[in-house]
């Protein structure tokens, strides 16, 4: 008996179920118009309001919710009540300009990425596909608040209910490791994949979690860490 494989199913990637929550039908629209161009993310469904997204997380079971939760019709307290209904459920957080303590009450309640609606559009596919990989992605704009208003950033892990450091994400591992290394931002986006400008908020969010403000910094605690080897240094060529 001769068995047909289709090889499209075996390669196909991995789609991840987004459900965009904004009250606004212009900006609902233009998500989804960016985000369906990747065929790893599957906008299952959109909601104008909070009773409207509680529904179609209960129906839809998605891995991401891109939330604008200071939209009309909607609450900081739908993140929670979402999260009640489906746990292993992620939210990125989509708003204009906030406080700071604006956004670390939304990281209390849930929120595990944040982003605002001006970043560009390779931005906001980036923290989608982190957010559903497991990691966290905060854009450069939401950190510099937090720091202005000097906000400690152990703050943010608040969102994870427990009081464990910050934690370095696997592409930021990926991202340090590289950088001690010697590569550009270029040369990084390069090897992993990603855009500049998104390896760029990487680096901006490492040197924000460790509290170093250069790049010598980042590469003693890939030494210390181990992630490199200190012969690496010893042995390279003056430059």
């Amino acid at each position: 008996m001769l068995f047909r494989i289709d090889l499209r199913n075996i390669f196909a990637p991995v789609m991840s179920k987004v459900i965009i929550a904004d009250s606004n039908l212009i900006v609902r629209t233009g998500l989804n118009a960016i985000l369906s161009q990747y065929n790893d993310l599957e906008i299952c469904a959109e909601a104008s309001s909070d009773k409207q997204l509680l529904e179609m997380v209960k129906n839809f079971h998605p891995d991401v919710v891109l939330i604008d939760y200071t939209a009309k019709d909607f609450s900081i307290d739908v993140i929670p009540a979402c999260h009640r209904i489906f746990p292993r459920m992620s939210v990125v957080a989509i708003t204009g300009e906030q406080s700071g303590h604006t956004i670390v009450n939304a990281l209390r309640a849930g929120v595990k990425s944040y982003i605002k609606k001006d970043c560009d559009m390779h931005e906001i596919v980036d923290s989608v596909r982190e957010t559903a990989k497991g990691g966290k992605f905060f854009c450069g704009q939401i950190l510099n608040t937090i720091r202005k208003e000097a906000i400690d950033i152990n703050d943010l892990e608040i969102a994870e209910f427990n009081c464990e450091p910050v934690s370095i994400s696997d592409r930021e591992i990926e991202i340090i490791t590289l950088i001690a290394e010697g590569y550009t931002n270029v040369e990084i986006a390069e090897k992993l994949f990603l855009s500049p400008h998104t390896v760029n908020t990487h680096r901006k969010n490492i040197l924000q979690k460790l509290g170093v403000n250069n790049t010598a910094a980042v590469v003693m605690y890939a030494v210390k860490t181990q992630l490199v080897s200190p012969n690496k240094f010893l042995f390279s060529p003056v430059s």
